[in-house]
Protein backbone atom coordinates (compact mmCIF):
# COMPACT_ATOMS: atom_id res chain seq x y z
CA UNK A 1 0.00 0.00 0.00
CA UNK A 2 1.48 3.49 -1.07
CA UNK A 3 1.90 5.83 1.94
CA UNK A 4 -0.79 8.74 2.25
CA UNK A 5 -1.72 11.45 4.70
CA UNK A 6 -4.46 10.71 6.73
CA UNK A 7 -7.06 12.89 7.81
CA UNK A 8 -10.52 12.49 10.80
CA UNK A 9 -12.56 15.83 10.52
CA UNK A 10 -15.11 16.43 12.62
CA UNK A 11 -17.83 18.54 10.44
CA UNK A 12 -19.12 18.18 7.67
CA UNK A 13 -17.71 21.45 6.52
CA UNK A 14 -14.00 20.70 7.48
CA UNK A 15 -14.44 17.62 5.26
CA UNK A 16 -15.57 19.04 2.53
CA UNK A 17 -12.61 22.39 2.97
CA UNK A 18 -9.96 19.38 2.97
CA UNK A 19 -11.40 18.02 -0.03
CA UNK A 20 -10.78 21.33 -1.88
CA UNK A 21 -7.62 21.48 -0.69
CA UNK A 22 -6.18 18.40 -1.24
CA UNK A 23 -5.45 16.60 -4.40
CA UNK A 24 -5.64 13.23 -5.04
CA UNK A 25 -7.77 13.06 -2.24
CA UNK A 26 -10.40 9.92 -1.36
CA UNK A 27 -13.25 10.29 1.07
CA UNK A 28 -13.26 7.16 3.96
CA UNK A 29 -16.60 5.83 5.24
CA UNK A 30 -16.51 2.20 6.37
CA UNK A 31 -13.35 1.50 3.90
CA UNK A 32 -14.81 -2.40 3.06
CA UNK A 33 -14.06 -1.55 -0.47
CA UNK A 34 -11.58 1.44 -0.59
CA UNK A 35 -8.42 -0.38 1.44
CA UNK A 36 -8.46 -3.46 -0.32
CA UNK A 37 -8.19 -2.01 -3.30
CA UNK A 38 -5.35 0.76 -1.82
CA UNK A 39 -3.81 -2.66 -0.30
CA UNK A 40 -3.77 -3.94 -3.93
CA UNK A 41 -2.44 -0.51 -5.41
CA UNK A 42 -5.88 0.13 -7.35
CA UNK A 43 -6.20 2.82 -6.04
CA UNK A 44 -3.72 4.86 -4.56
CA UNK A 45 -5.05 8.45 -3.00
CA UNK A 46 -2.10 10.96 -1.69
CA UNK A 47 -4.51 11.87 0.75
CA UNK A 48 -7.45 10.25 3.12
CA UNK A 49 -10.70 11.90 4.48
CA UNK A 50 -11.65 9.42 7.28
CA UNK A 51 -15.39 10.52 7.33
CA UNK A 52 -16.19 8.66 10.90
CA UNK A 53 -15.61 11.31 13.11
CA UNK A 54 -18.23 13.70 11.76
CA UNK A 55 -21.51 12.33 14.18
CA UNK A 56 -24.21 14.22 12.57
CA UNK A 57 -24.21 11.95 9.54
CA UNK A 58 -24.89 8.90 11.37
CA UNK A 59 -28.09 7.41 12.63
CA UNK A 60 -32.11 7.10 11.86
CA UNK A 61 -34.36 9.41 12.34
CA UNK A 62 -37.76 10.79 11.26
CA UNK A 63 -38.38 13.99 9.60
CA UNK A 64 -42.15 14.25 9.70
CA UNK A 65 -43.36 11.15 7.61
CA UNK A 66 -39.92 11.14 5.84
CA UNK A 67 -37.27 8.15 7.32
CA UNK A 68 -33.74 9.85 7.16
CA UNK A 69 -30.74 7.73 7.47
CA UNK A 70 -27.42 9.38 8.10
CA UNK A 71 -24.76 8.43 5.48
CA UNK A 72 -22.39 6.96 8.34
CA UNK A 73 -24.76 4.74 9.54
CA UNK A 74 -23.50 1.23 9.22
CA UNK A 75 -25.25 -1.80 8.04
CA UNK A 76 -25.86 -3.33 11.28
CA UNK A 77 -27.66 -0.38 12.84
CA UNK A 78 -29.96 -0.09 9.68
CA UNK A 79 -30.82 -3.60 10.21
CA UNK A 80 -31.21 -3.48 13.97
CA UNK A 81 -33.24 0.33 13.99
CA UNK A 82 -36.42 0.00 15.42
CA UNK A 83 -37.24 2.93 13.22
CA UNK A 84 -36.51 1.16 9.63
CA UNK A 85 -37.91 -1.94 11.02
CA UNK A 86 -41.33 -0.49 12.04
CA UNK A 87 -41.75 2.13 8.67
CA UNK A 88 -39.68 -0.19 6.01
CA UNK A 89 -38.85 -3.94 7.37
CA UNK A 90 -37.53 -4.98 3.70
CA UNK A 91 -35.08 -2.23 3.98
CA UNK A 92 -33.61 -3.63 7.36
CA UNK A 93 -34.04 -7.31 5.90
CA UNK A 94 -31.93 -6.01 3.12
CA UNK A 95 -29.17 -4.79 5.47
CA UNK A 96 -29.22 -7.67 7.59
CA UNK A 97 -28.17 -10.00 5.36
CA UNK A 98 -25.16 -8.20 3.58
CA UNK A 99 -21.88 -9.57 3.29
CA UNK A 100 -20.82 -10.87 6.77
CA UNK A 101 -20.45 -9.92 10.66
CA UNK A 102 -17.82 -7.80 10.44
CA UNK A 103 -18.55 -5.87 6.86
CA UNK A 104 -22.07 -5.44 8.72
CA UNK A 105 -20.28 -3.49 11.75
CA UNK A 106 -17.84 -1.83 9.72
CA UNK A 107 -19.71 -0.75 6.12
CA UNK A 108 -21.99 2.40 5.71
CA UNK A 109 -25.10 3.00 3.64
CA UNK A 110 -23.28 6.13 2.17
CA UNK A 111 -20.35 4.50 1.41
CA UNK A 112 -22.35 1.86 -0.26
CA UNK A 113 -24.68 3.91 -2.48
CA UNK A 114 -21.81 6.08 -3.29
CA UNK A 115 -19.26 3.52 -4.47
CA UNK A 116 -22.50 2.22 -6.61
CA UNK A 117 -20.52 -1.42 -6.90
CA UNK A 118 -23.02 -3.54 -9.47
CA UNK A 119 -24.01 -5.89 -7.18
CA UNK A 120 -24.40 -4.35 -4.04
CA UNK A 121 -26.86 -4.71 -1.90
CA UNK A 122 -28.29 -1.28 -1.02
CA UNK A 123 -28.44 0.76 -4.54
CA UNK A 124 -31.75 -1.50 -5.19
CA UNK A 125 -33.38 -0.15 -2.10
CA UNK A 126 -32.49 3.21 -2.97
CA UNK A 127 -33.91 3.29 -6.33
CA UNK A 128 -37.01 0.92 -5.60
CA UNK A 129 -38.12 3.09 -2.73
CA UNK A 130 -37.51 6.69 -4.56
CA UNK A 131 -34.93 7.79 -2.20
CA UNK A 132 -33.26 11.24 -2.36
CA UNK A 133 -29.91 11.86 -1.92
CA UNK A 134 -28.82 14.59 0.00
CA UNK A 135 -25.39 15.69 0.13
CA UNK A 136 -23.25 18.79 1.44
CA UNK A 137 -24.60 20.80 -2.07
CA UNK A 138 -28.08 19.58 -3.01
CA UNK A 139 -30.52 16.97 -3.34
CA UNK A 140 -30.07 14.20 -6.15
CA UNK A 141 -33.14 11.95 -7.14
CA UNK A 142 -32.27 8.35 -6.89
CA UNK A 143 -33.56 7.95 -10.81
CA UNK A 144 -30.47 10.45 -11.33
CA UNK A 145 -28.50 9.12 -8.86
CA UNK A 146 -26.77 5.87 -10.64
CA UNK A 147 -24.71 6.65 -13.37
CA UNK A 148 -23.14 3.09 -15.02
CA UNK A 149 -21.28 0.58 -12.80
CA UNK A 150 -18.88 2.18 -10.16
CA UNK A 151 -20.56 5.73 -11.30
CA UNK A 152 -22.75 8.09 -9.57
CA UNK A 153 -23.99 11.70 -10.13
CA UNK A 154 -21.74 12.78 -7.73
CA UNK A 155 -19.78 15.59 -8.52
CA UNK A 156 -15.51 15.54 -6.82
CA UNK A 157 -15.36 16.19 -3.44
CA UNK A 158 -19.22 16.07 -2.60
CA UNK A 159 -20.15 14.33 0.81
CA UNK A 160 -23.28 12.09 0.44
CA UNK A 161 -24.74 13.15 4.19
CA UNK A 162 -28.23 11.47 4.28
CA UNK A 163 -30.32 9.72 3.05
CA UNK A 164 -34.24 10.18 2.99
CA UNK A 165 -37.12 7.79 2.25
CA UNK A 166 -40.80 8.03 2.52
CA UNK A 167 -41.88 4.61 3.44
CA UNK A 168 -44.02 3.02 0.91
CA UNK A 169 -46.94 0.90 1.71
CA UNK A 170 -45.36 -2.55 1.30
CA UNK A 171 -41.32 -3.58 0.04
CA UNK A 172 -39.80 -6.44 -0.23
CA UNK A 173 -35.72 -7.80 -1.12
CA UNK A 174 -34.69 -11.30 -2.24
CA UNK A 175 -31.27 -11.92 -3.83
CA UNK A 176 -29.65 -14.77 -4.76
CA UNK A 177 -25.97 -14.36 -3.10
CA UNK A 178 -22.58 -15.56 -4.09
CA UNK A 179 -22.12 -17.89 -1.49
CA UNK A 180 -18.40 -16.46 -0.96
CA UNK A 181 -18.58 -12.88 -1.02
CA UNK A 182 -22.63 -12.46 -0.58
CA UNK A 183 -22.86 -10.26 -3.07
CA UNK A 184 -25.88 -10.38 -5.47
CA UNK A 185 -25.83 -12.38 -8.93
CA UNK A 186 -28.93 -11.27 -8.94
CA UNK A 187 -31.06 -9.29 -6.18
CA UNK A 188 -35.01 -6.95 -6.64
CA UNK A 189 -36.38 -4.90 -4.57
CA UNK A 190 -39.86 -4.35 -4.96
CA UNK A 191 -42.19 -1.73 -3.30
CA UNK A 192 -45.28 -0.23 -3.25
CA UNK A 193 -46.68 3.09 -2.74
CA UNK A 194 -49.76 5.23 -3.18
CA UNK A 195 -47.26 6.47 -6.35
CA UNK A 196 -47.46 3.35 -7.78
CA UNK A 197 -45.03 0.13 -7.63
CA UNK A 198 -41.39 0.50 -8.56
CA UNK A 199 -38.96 -2.22 -8.96
CA UNK A 200 -34.90 -1.84 -9.20
CA UNK A 201 -32.41 -4.92 -9.87
CA UNK A 202 -28.70 -5.42 -9.02
CA UNK A 203 -26.22 -7.91 -9.85
CA UNK A 204 -27.41 -8.68 -12.95
CA UNK A 205 -26.18 -5.71 -14.69
CA UNK A 206 -23.42 -2.92 -15.03
CA UNK A 207 -25.46 -0.57 -12.64
CA UNK A 208 -28.77 -0.82 -10.69
CA UNK A 209 -32.00 -0.50 -12.69
CA UNK A 210 -35.41 -0.35 -12.66
CA UNK A 211 -37.28 -3.18 -14.04
CA UNK A 212 -40.65 -2.30 -16.38
CA UNK A 213 -41.64 -4.97 -17.35
CA UNK A 214 -42.09 -6.20 -13.65
CA UNK A 215 -43.41 -2.70 -12.22
CA UNK A 216 -46.45 -2.99 -14.95
CA UNK A 217 -47.11 -6.46 -13.73
CA UNK A 218 -47.46 -5.59 -10.48
CA UNK A 219 -49.24 -2.40 -10.81
CA UNK A 220 -52.01 -4.45 -11.71
CA UNK A 221 -51.72 -7.19 -9.35
CA UNK A 222 -48.94 -6.75 -6.46
CA UNK A 223 -48.65 -10.69 -6.02
CA UNK A 224 -46.16 -13.52 -7.37
CA UNK A 225 -48.29 -15.21 -9.71
CA UNK A 226 -48.93 -12.14 -11.71
CA UNK A 227 -44.92 -12.28 -13.00
CA UNK A 228 -45.29 -15.70 -13.64
CA UNK A 229 -45.80 -15.22 -17.39
CA UNK A 230 -42.62 -12.79 -17.51
CA UNK A 231 -39.55 -13.43 -19.05
CA UNK A 232 -36.54 -10.97 -19.75
CA UNK A 233 -34.43 -9.79 -22.33
CA UNK A 234 -30.97 -10.93 -21.18
CA UNK A 235 -28.92 -9.64 -24.15
CA UNK A 236 -28.24 -6.40 -21.40
CA UNK A 237 -27.08 -8.77 -18.49
CA UNK A 238 -23.91 -9.52 -17.42
CA UNK A 239 -21.73 -13.01 -18.11
CA UNK A 240 -18.99 -13.82 -16.06
CA UNK A 241 -17.31 -16.90 -13.99
CA UNK A 242 -20.39 -16.35 -11.30
CA UNK A 243 -22.97 -16.65 -14.10
CA UNK A 244 -24.09 -16.45 -17.32
CA UNK A 245 -26.44 -13.68 -18.44
CA UNK A 246 -30.10 -16.23 -19.15
CA UNK A 247 -29.24 -17.48 -15.47
CA UNK A 248 -29.59 -13.92 -14.12
CA UNK A 249 -32.34 -13.09 -16.32
CA UNK A 250 -33.91 -16.10 -15.17
CA UNK A 251 -33.13 -15.05 -11.85
CA UNK A 252 -34.59 -11.74 -11.83
CA UNK A 253 -37.69 -13.22 -12.34
CA UNK A 254 -37.46 -15.72 -9.18
CA UNK A 255 -36.00 -13.24 -6.56
CA UNK A 256 -38.67 -10.97 -8.11
CA UNK A 257 -41.43 -13.32 -7.22
CA UNK A 258 -39.72 -13.82 -3.78
CA UNK A 259 -39.90 -10.36 -2.97
CA UNK A 260 -43.56 -9.65 -3.71
CA UNK A 261 -43.94 -12.45 -1.45
CA UNK A 262 -41.47 -11.16 1.53
CA UNK A 263 -43.16 -7.70 1.09
CA UNK A 264 -46.58 -9.22 1.37
CA UNK A 265 -45.18 -11.08 4.35
CA UNK A 266 -44.07 -8.47 6.30
CA UNK A 267 -46.87 -6.23 5.34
Amino acid sequence: MKAFEYHKPATVSEAVALLAAKENVTPLAGGMTLLPTMKQRLASPDSLIDLAGIDEMSGVSMDGDVLVIGALTRHADVAGSELVMGRIPGLALLAGRIGDQQVRHRGTIGGSIANNDPAADYPAAILALGAEIVTDKRTIAADDFFVGMFETALLPGEIITAIRISPPTLAGYAKFPNPASRYALAGVFVAKSEKGVRVAVTGAASSVFRASDIEAALSESFSPGALERISLDASDMMSDIHADSEYRAHLIMVMARRAVAKALELG
